[in-house]
């Protein structure tokens, strides 16, 4: 994690002084990529387990994960639409147990969103090479769970099985467009990412309610044609 925000940083720090000679970009397609931290918020997770017929509720926290992806579309000057495929993954660094005593610790196991969106930009051209935009989009995300573990008291056991589910996503964001030449461009973005409730549901345990709701930065390089 230290070693890609001190990459992302050093390649704002390359590219800002260069863009203060360039000019904005021209319409017409492009892609980009990007690379930068996702932080995802707290879940809540129902689970029946159907060999006692008992349910739990617990509340999942999580520590911050990679975020990376791209996306490719046209740029009519003003408006930008665009098809990205991104993932975000982050480890679980707690469990709660919502309704009674239970204390979790030694968290081994990690969610991860794989989702494909349909954006539209709109983008605020002005004299300088620094253009910001703001918009969204929306598609759908397979979510991923990890056989999670967990001790409580001095027994180690399996929280939730590994599983997955797709679900409705949708994304707002905005960020900066820094033109470094007539066909590069350094994209500096924020995204908020949330996904409907996905149920996970594999051998004797079901579990529901989980989402991925994340704050996302990123650093990108975008390519003209």
């Amino acid at each position: 994690m230290k070693r890609t925000l001190t990459s992302l940083a050093l390649l704002i720090t390359v590219a800002i002084p260069a863009a203060s000679q360039a000019a904005p970009l021209r319409p017409g397609p492009y892609v980009t990529g990007f690379i930068g931290v996702t932080m995802p918020r707290g879940t809540d997770v129902a689970t029946t387990d159907f060999t006692t017929n008992q349910s739990f509720n617990e509340r999942i926290r999580f520590d911050p994960g990679v975020y990376v992806g791209g996306a490719g579309g046209f740029d009519f000057g003003f408006l930008r639409l665009e098809g990205e495929l991104s993932y975000k993954e982050a480890d679980i660094k707690s469990i709660t147990d919502n309704i009674g005593s239970a204390q979790f610790r030694d968290i081994d196991g990690n969610l991860g969103a794989l989702a494909f969106m349909a954006n539209a930009f709109l983008d605020m051209h002005n004299y300088t090479p620094v253009t910001p935009y703001l918009g969204g989009g929306i598609g759908f995300a397979t979510l991923h769970m990890t056989d999670t573990w967990a001790t409580t008291g001095t027994t180690r056991q399996l929280m939730y099985p590994r599983d997955d589910d797709t679900v409705f996503a949708y994304q707002l964001g905005a960020g900066l467009d820094i033109a470094l030449n007539r066909r590069y461009s350094l994209d500096l973005g924020y995204r908020y990412f949330n996904t409907d409730r996905a149920t996970f549901s594999r051998h004797q345990l079901d579990s529901s309610g989980v989402r991925f709701e994340s704050h996302n930065v990123a650093a990108g390089l975008r390519i003209k044609f």
